[in-house]
């Protein structure tokens, strides 16, 4: 039997899918999306909410152990730990990260936004 359910680890609880489908999806205890129903999961708002997911966390499965392999299966950022949140190359950050000293990453940060509010102005 398929089941939809929302996958934790690529939540960031935006609440797109709670406000499109409320009959389906609330907040739980630590602010993320879940499931509260499994009756007529195929009904257009369930599609309109999984195709708004930002995150891509709302999946069918057809029982526990595919939920397991389809949360596994996702890529995590190895940044922020977030599916498909950030347009980086992880392995670039990597790089990037190990050959400055944070002090020289903050103070690169605070130029390159000064310089883009700077534009915008």
């Amino acid at each position: 039997m398929k089941k939809l359910f929302v996958n934790k680890e690529a939540c960031i609880g935006c609440g797109a899918c709670v406000a499109i489908d409320p009959e389906h999806f609330d907040f739980g205890d630590e602010g993320y999306s879940e499931v509260i129903s499994q009756e007529n999961i195929e009904s257009e708002n369930v599609q309109n909410a999984m195709s708004s997911c930002p995150t891509n966390a709302i999946n069918y499965a057809e029982g526990v152990e595919e939920e397991k392999e389809v949360q596994e299966e996702e890529h995590q950022c190895e940044h922020c730990e977030k599916k498909d949140c950030c347009n980086h190359d992880d392995e670039e950050l990597d790089e990037n990260l190990n050959e400055k000293p944070d002090e020289e990453l903050d103070e690169e940060i605070k130029n390159d936004f000064n310089s883009e509010a700077e534009s915008v102005a």
